[in-house]
This record gives structure tokens, sequence and C-alpha cells, in this order.
């Protein structure tokens, strides 16, 4: 929220720029602006459409029937009013004046009275793919605006816009305008690997993201190329680390390099630059996180201005673009020229595949003066891909009306050496992949084990080679127990060539496919990014990992490839997919609250085997919902362990490391220190369990603000004592409270601000044990059985020891104080008995179908299993008694018969005596 001195100064911001002069406006020489269906003209942020109907330079053509629809009741801008609605394809072809880049907006919105949220609707050029089969049933915002940018290299431009069978399509307004040449260059820097890309004036983009930092909305009112900038609080990691500040937009000078049709005034009066997060600054940053689609490249300009320094030279900060450091020592000032001028620069980000989000941060460099950083504003622009399209690769192709062109795509990286050097390096990769592939060919379809610690890898990278499509790595692996080896054509084979029907997911390493091996042997096939230089160093990690590691819960590798330069990984099939896909965002069953307890505690397991069931501790790093895979029975099994790490060491507290890991679960800790502990994963986890519980993604910017992160808008929720307010719908009624009181409890515990105020693994998973415990014990009671509380005659009672503080369990359950609640809710682990005091009854316990492992000190015994008999008449069934102890659970052993007796105050088994100390504490004495 602005502060006062800030509300003051936007005062004197509005007012300096109705007095002052503005800059010489953009006359572009193509400028259609049409309003379609619509019979008059529409003024629109101070813009006139024409209807499109009143053809000149642009004409419209309709293979079927064309008609329009209008409304004035609940259109949100007067531009959305009418719709011109199309049965079959329908063209519109507009002459062009001028080559070169133009802007293509369209907009949409459903009109009312005409069935058009059901529309699918494709939206082609004669090069690339806009849209394909969109409809607003699938859209959750109520209007959608697009923008695109795309080379125009004829005298005309057509757009055709094609329903789905049996559907329409439509469309509310069209703008076709010219971009000025020096907006988008041909080349900028890529990121990740480093080096140049070249040839993006062959290529479409299409605007995601344009943010002005630390300012208002901005229009086609204050900018002359009509373009709209947002604010950007709802996109930044932590809030508190930044803090806005403004000036004058007259102060800003433009200088020689920086045209003012780059950017409007308004952009660089205004920036976010570093807020008092009560860290050492040099260790962090500002950073905002934007949900992208993982299968594109993407165009990132970033804008700066320099309105806070007093002197030259005073700030110098580094850029990241997804973690990486995409401009290092940044001396503003220098760069622009002087204070209060202009500077942008543009990237291509490569590591941005594979995963949703993209990130981009500033932080202060160590060797500055002052510990700040600054960013004015922000664009965002998808690149089209190979396919030329917008939205995938399959069933694309067919929509384009003329064969694809070569587009000059290069990634040329920066390496020194001439062609003699490239050709040795070649060669030697040849004759690396020969010796191996000679030495390492398997016999038949047998392979090596896997051990369970230690290996005997070794990865050596020999070089890269520069390729159009990216970077290839030529690696070689050697070792005698890594697991099969599969040659590429068997690989090949298993996904039919990497049929894209085959495709499970993408991921932060690459694509996964669905195989089946030549004895139908069903696998996932994970093929690595060939453009990545990061996916290297995964492809090895992973390696290592799952070598040392194997548990129920981890998921398994099976095998490798690394012919031609691939990174390719070979898991063991896992039916049911990630956990993600059973939450939301598609049409498969709800689970059971049932169901997702035994998949956190499956999942904590396996985490739990990382921290400790090796010589050293693993750290996940990637722990969230699509790295939690289930079997066919729903077995959960932690993947995914490209971005592992080795813990701390017994002397030591942390790991020092750069940040990765997925945004919306990333410890906030670890983000600001970068400093890495096991408690990282348990931040992580604990967003896994509010995600299952809320079934939504961690991270949601469409949502209002204080709903954006799922951790700190569940966690308001938590300490009202009301989550079950904001869960799954679908379990309402169907959980029991004390279940998930604990569930809600555990899962806050994960989120504590500071590492060292967390649980560790293993105390997540008790207390997700006692969760499923709690809730079996209600299901149990609502089908109790009716031979359970038969009399048992002839079987001698056991004296019991009168007590001082004598209180039976039903009592404890109904008149515990608010500070016991959480005990005497739990109570009912042991209670719901309904004692008859004059009758010798048994007692009616729950029982469980899964053992549990539990500590009992003060028995002396580090494991118990055990479980004792409740006798009732002919019938005898197994059961185990759980008590409760400093948040865990434990069991009495060994096996012996109890019985209840009148005036019940306590328990006697074989000798041992068992009284309530505290509501469902128990103490055991000889």
């Amino acid at each position: 929220m602005l502060s006062t001195m800030n509300i003051v100064m936007w005062v004197g911001v509005v007012l300096g720029i109705l007095g002052q002069g503005s800059y010489s406006s953009y006359t572009p020489a193509d400028n259609y602006l049409l309003v379609c269906g619509s019979s008059q003209n529409v003024t629109f942020l101070d813009q006139t459409y024409v209807p499109d109907s009143v053809q000149s330079s642009f004409s419209l053509r309709s293979q079927g029937n064309s008609f329009v629809a209008t409304s004035n009741s609940t259109a949100p801008f007067p531009i959305y009013q009418s719709a011109r609605i199309f049965t079959s394809t329908a063209s519109y072809k507009f002459d062009i004046e001028k080559e070169g880049r133009h802007w293509v907006r369209l907009y949409f919105y459903p009109v009312p009275g005409h069935n058009l949220t059901s529309a699918s609707i494709t939206v082609v050029t004669e090069d690339f793919v806009l849209l394909h089969n969109f409809s607003f049933e699938t859209f959750n915002g109520s209007y959608l605006f697009k923008e695109y940018a795309i080379n125009v290299t004829s005298d005309n431009l057509v757009l055709n816009f094609i329903p789905s069978n049996n559907s329409i399509a439509f469309v509310n307004a069209i703008e076709v305008v010219s971009v000025p040449d020096n907006l988008i260059p041909d080349q900028a820097v890529a990121v990740s690997p480093s080096g140049s890309f070249t040839g993006l004036s062959g290529l479409a983009l299409e605007t995601v993201y344009r943010l002005n930092m630390g300012g208002p909305l901005i229009t086609a009112h204050n900018d002359t190329l009509g373009r709209t900038w947002k604010n950007d609080v709802k996109y930044l990691h932590v809030n508190s680390s930044a803090t806005n500040v403004s000036v004058n937009p007259s102060n800003i000078k433009y200088g020689a390099t920086v045209a003012p049709e780059i950017a409007p005034n308004w952009v660089y009066s205004t920036a976010e630059t570093m807020g008092d997060a009560n860290v050492a600054n040099v260790n962090f940053n500002i950073t905002w996180v934007l949900p992208v689609d993982p299968n594109f490249m993407y165009f990132v300009r970033v804008h700066f201005c320099d309105i806070v320094s007093k002197s030259m030279n005073s700030l110098v900060f580094n850029l990241y673009v997804n973690t990486d450091i995409a401009y290092a020592s940044l001396d503003l000032s220098n760069q622009a020229g002087n204070l209060d001028v202009p500077y942008y620069r543009d990237f291509v980000s490569n590591s941005s595949i594979g995963s949703d989000t993209l990130s981009v941060s500033v932080g202060p460099d160590k060797s500055a003066d002052s510990m700040n950083a600054i960013m004015n504003g922000l664009e965002i622009m998808k690149i089209s891909n190979e396919a030329r399209s917008f939205v995938g690769l399959s069933a694309v192709e067919t929509l384009l009306v003329v064969p694809p062109k070569k587009n000059k795509i290069g990634i040329i990286v920066g390496s020194v050496g001439g062609a003699v050097v490239a050709l040795a390096f070649i060669g030697l990769c040849y004759c690396c992949l020969t010796a191996r592939r000679s030495k390492s060919a398997p016999q038949g379809n047998t392979w090596l084990p896997l051990p369970l610690y230690g290996n005997s890898l070794t990865m050596t990278k020999m070089s890269t080679l520069s390729q159009k499509s990216g970077t290839a790595s030529c690696i070689s692996l050697v070792s005698s127990n890594l697991g099969r080896f599969f040659t590429f054509q068997e690989i090949m084979d298993a996904t039919n060539k990497f049929d894209e029907s085959f495709l499970l997911g993408v991921g932060g390493f690459g694509r996964v496919y669905k195989g089946t091996l030549e004895d139908g042997i069903r696998v996932a096939v994970k093929r690595g990014n060939p453009r990545s230089e990061q996916g290297l160093a995964e492809f090895r990690t992973e390696i290592e990992m799952l070598s040392k590691l194997r548990h129920r819960h981890l998921v398994s590798l099976i095998g490798y490839c690394d012919e031609r330069s691939e990174m390719i990984l070979v898991y063991e099939y896992m039916a049911n997919g990630p956990l993600r896909s059973h939450l939301y965002g598609t049409d498969l069953p709800s689970l059971s609250w049932k169901q997702r307890l035994e998949i956190c505690i499956g999942a904590a397991k396996g985490l739990h085997y990382l921290h400790t069931g090796a010589a050293q501790s693993i750290i996940h790093r990637d722990v969230k919902t699509t790295n939690i895979l289930l079997d066919e029975n729903f077995v959960a099994k932690v993947a995914d362990f490209g971005l592992s790490k080795t813990g701390p060491a017994l002397d030591q507290t942390h790991v020092s490391t750069a940040v990765k890991g997925s945004f919306g679960y990333l410890d906030p800790e670890y983000f600001r220190r970068q400093q890495l502990t096991e408690k990282s994963d348990v931040y992580s986890f604990g967003v896994v369990l509010m995600e299952v519980l809320c079934t939504r993604p961690a991270l949601n910017p469409v949502l209002p603000r204080e709903q954006v992160n799922i951790a700190e808008w569940a966690m308001t929720w938590q300490k009202k004592g009301m989550l079950d307010q904001i869960m799954d719908k679908n379990l309402a009624g169907k959980v029991n409270p004390a279940s998930l009181k604990k569930f809600g409890e555990t899962a806050e515990k994960c989120l504590a601000e500071h590492g060292v105020d967390r649980p560790s693994m293993g105390d997540v998973l008790w207390n997700l044990e006692y969760a499923l415990q709690l809730e079996e014990t209600s299901s149990a009671l609502m089908e109790p059985d009716d031979n359970s509380t038969n009399h048992i005659p002839g079987i001698p009672l056991t004296p019991l020891e009168p007590f001082d503080n004598s209180v039976s369990m039903i009592e404890v359950a109904n008149s515990g104080t608010d500070d016991d609640a959480e005990d005497a809710a739990t109570s009912a682990v042991f209670s719901q008995l309904n004692f008859n005091t004059h009758l010798r009854q048994t007692i009616q316990l729950p029982w469980f179908d899964t053992p549990v492992q539990s500590k009992a000190p003060w028995i002396g015994s580090n494991s118990l299993s055990s479980s004792f008999k409740i006798s009732a008449g002919e019938n005898k069934k197994k059961l185990q008694s759980v008590a409760k102890r400093d948040e865990v659970l434990y069991l009495f052993s060994p096996p012996r018969t109890a019985i209840a007796t009148p005036g019940f105050t306590g328990l006697t088994i074989s000798g041992w005596q068992v009284r309530p100390r505290m509501p469902s504490t128990f103490e055991e004495r000889p």
C-alpha cells in the first residue's frame, strides 16, 4: 500500500503530467482499429475503432454465415458490446503499407444471449498459429485480450478465424498496427546457456507480461504504442523485499540509445528498490515470479532508470533470470550515461523450458558501496516454437496455409577457438562414444542392479557443440552399476519414436514419455532438453542420487542412455501420474481424505529416508505435487532428484549454495540467506500439504493479492482455526475434525518462517500417521462391531490400584479446557467407550490396518510393533493400543488381554498398570 508521502508524490506527478508537454507521438504506417459486429464507431482508451462492416483497405470473407451480437448490459468496456460470430472459417485481409513487425491485438468477450461461452476459437495467420480451440468454458476470466508482434513480409496480412467442428468462433475487436523498426531487435543475449540468440525477426512474439514496477496501471492514453502496463506487486515473491519509489515523469531524460517508443516516461519514473527484510542485503534479492507455459522460450526485456542515486556510479547490482546471472555488476548510471536516463537490456530465456514459472531478480553487488538494486519495468513475451505456434506442437501444422519457412534461429555459444579446435572436439566425442558403446553394449535384456549405497559413477563433459536448435553436450558415463544401458534405438522403439501421444508431462529436466520395453515392462522415459546446459548437471545428479538410494517411496531408476549426446533416464512407470493431476486441473475423480493422508504419509516417508537413511543426508530441493508420483495402487513415491544436494556434514548447520527450486514451494529463509538445510524440504512439504487440502496451485496470480500464495493464504485461515472453510469442497462433511486439526497444525509447523522452528520430517511423519489414525478411528466407530461389547465370563479380574486423580476417559473427552482441546479430541482414539458401571465389559478400541513403529523410551525399547488382544466372546480381534506423549505416538507391548471393570479408572495389562495421567497421555509402571 502506498504511504502518505507516496500519495502526495503521486498527486504531484499527475499535476506535473497535466501541465507538461509530451514527447512526440509515434505515427504508425498501418493503423487498423476494428470493432466487430458494431454499426457505429466506438471510442476506447482515447482511440476510435471503426465497424468491420465499413471496408476500405481491409476485407472480410466468410465461407459460411457470419452474424453479429450486441449487448449494452454487462460488457466490461464499450469495445466488448458487440461481436462478429462465424459458423465456418472467416478471414480478415489487411493491406500492409509498410512491411515489418506489426501488433496484432485481439479482443474476446462472450456477449450474453448467444451461447458464446461454448465457442471454440482458432486463429491463424499464413505463418503462425495464434490460438487453437480456445473456449471460455475452460477460461477463468470474463474477457480475453491477446497481443502479438508479428513480422509481416508481404503487402497483406490475413487473419483466419476457424471454429472447431459443430461449434462457432467470434471476435469483438481487432487491431493491426505498425511497430517501430527499433522496438524489437533480431538479436538478444541468451541465458542458460549464455551466448547470443539470433533470428528473432523471423519469429512471432506474444505478450505475456508487461509490468510497471512500483507504479500504477498505464494504458494507451499514456503509451504512444497503445500498450498496457500493469502494476507488479502481485508477482513479488516476497512483498517486504521491495519498496516503491517515484519521481515526476518530466524528470526522465531520454538519451541517444533509448527512444521514447521503447517505454513511456511513466514507466521509467517509478521503480521497486530494496526493502528492509531484516537480512543481510548482500544475500538478498527482489524477485518477481511469473507463471509461464513450460514448453516455450521467452523474450525478456528489463527496463532501468536510476531515479534514486544522488551521484554517478553509486548504484551497482546484479540481474538474474531464473536464478542465472544475466548481467553481473550492472553500473546503471554508467551504462545509461547519467542519472534519470532510461536503459534496458534484452534476453532470451531457455532455462524456463520445463518449468511453469519464470523468475527475474535484482540484488546488490558485493563490491558496491550501496547495498541496493532497482527495476523500473519488465516485459516478457512468448516466442513461437518450431511449429510456428503459441499452443504446442501437435495438430497445428495443418492449420497453416503455406509451407513452413526456415527460421534463422541460432544460439551462438561464446567459445574461443577455430574450426580446427571444433573438429578436434567432435572427433574426440565420436571416439569416446564409439569406445563406450563397444564396452557397454548389453547382452540380451539383462541389466545390473543399482547399489543401495555408493557408486562408481564418473561423468566427463567432452565438448559443447553449437547447433541451430541449441547446445548439445557430449558426455561419457563410466560405471559398472548404473543400471541397464539402453541404446538410443531401444529408446526409440519403446516410445514409438517419442510419439507425442505418449507424452506424460514436461519437467525442469525435459519431457517424459510413456514407454514399453521389448519384454513388455512399462517404463517412464525422461529425455533431457539438449538446449539446457543445466540439464547436464541434473542428468548427473539424478543418476548419482538414485544409484545409491532405494526405498519403497522413492521412484526407482532402471537405466539410462547417453548415445548421440542424449541425456535419457528410464524409470519405473507410475500408472497414476503426479499427485497434482488428482487435485486440480483434470477431470480425475476426487481423492478421499484417507487417500490424501496416505499419499502424504508415503511422500513423508520418502523424504524422511532421504534426510536420515544414507551416510550423509540428502536434500531434495524441489518438493512439489508434480514430483510426488502415484503407482497403480496410489502408493506415493518422490521423484525428480535433478536439483538434489548432499546435506551438511555433522559439524555444519547448513550448505551454502545458489537458490534453486520451484517458486511457491521455495523456503523463504533459504531464498534470503542461500543457506540450505533439510528444513527447506520441510517447508516445501508444508506447501504440498496445503495444496492437498485446498486443491489449488501453490501460486495463482489471477487471484486477489492476499490469495496468490497458498502458504500465506492458508496460514491465515489456519491461525483463525477455520481451515475447514478453504478445504476442497469435495471433502465437506467427510473429514474427522480432530484429524483435520492435526493435519492443519502439522502444515502450520512446516511453514514456520524460520527453519529452526520447523519439525523434522520424522516428526511430520508421526503427526500425519496420527491424523490418519484419528480419521480411521472415526470411521471405525461409525460402524461398531456388536460382538466387541459382549460380556466375557470366566476371566478373573486383576485388582486395580486406586488413583488419587482418577478420571475416566469419557469425562476427559467432555470436560477438557481449551488448552487441552486437542488432547481431549484425540482421546477418541482410546475412548468412545460406553461403560456400564454395574457390568463387567470389554473395552472397545479402534484397530488399525497399517502397523506402526514408534519409540517407547520409558520402556527402554527403540521400536515396538506388537499389539495386544481385546477378547470379545468367541471372536478375538488383534488390535494396537496407541498412546500419545510429547506429540509422538507410542504402542503398548507385550500382547495382553484387557478387561474393563465397574468404576473403570485405569487399565491393567498383566501386571502393568496403565492409567490416565492427562487426557490421552498414559503412564506405565510395574
